[in-house]
């Protein structure tokens, strides 16, 4: 575990000499879990665009398979973990309606990195977050939800997404914020080694 990845663990408040931003931005398909893992693992009281869905949105959005389901994003997530004195980590959850999906490009603008929340009940969901990202060149790791479906297996997950090993897969609870902090010490360990060896190949 490398120190960014211990100091995360840590979690010390912002000091006023904090001057270095990392911005992450947490990907899905709608009401995969996204606003619930920003606000589970954010210091700060987390700034969030829900709005109650109404029967404007029947048709539009396809809400079949989270009836539960009563409030939606319709801008981003905001949320803020302290890492050391220095630095800290800004998480931004992105919509999953598809009508919004021409936000995405903008919140990808100056990101780290990206966390991609599936739900294995709706897989197909993530193709779009998956595509964007891999579009942009952008790294990112895969997170299964728990919400009580089908139990597939990691390989089952990793075929059906059509993931390379070289991506890791990791289970979570987006409401635990142990678990959605292990997703974020995963990603941070995900970048680390890549910018290793990235240094490696032009030594």
């Amino acid at each position: 575990m490398d120190s960014a990845t211990s100091d995360l663990t840590a979690r010390p408040p912002l000091r006023s000499t904090a001057d270095n931003g990392l911005k992450i931005v947490v990907v899905g398909g709608f009401g995969v879990g996204k606003t619930t893992m920003v606000r589970s693992v954010s210091d700060i009281r987390p700034l969030n665009t829900e709005e109650t869905m109404t029967r404007a949105g029947v048709g539009v959005d396809d809400a079949d398979d989270v009836p539960t389901k009563t409030t939606t994003t319709i801008a981003f997530d905001f949320g803020r973990i302290s890492l050391d004195a220095r630095t800290v980590l800004y998480l931004f959850g992105a919509p999953g309606q598809e009508r919004f999906w021409f936000l995405w490009d903008r919140l990808f603008t100056g990101t780290l990195g990206a966390v991609v929340l599936v739900d294995t009940r709706r897989l197909v969901d993530s193709w779009y977050a998956i595509d964007r990202l891999e579009h942009h060149g952008m790294p990112f790791i895969v997170a299964r939800n728990d919400f009580g479906g089908p139990q597939y297996s990691a390989d089952d997950v990793r075929e059906a997404l059509d993931l390379p090993e070289t991506v890791p897969l990791i289970d979570c609870d987006a409401r635990s914020r142990e678990s959605s902090k292990e997703v974020l010490i995963t990603l941070v360990d995900h970048l680390y080694a890549l910018s290793s060896s990235a240094r490696e190949r032009t030594t």
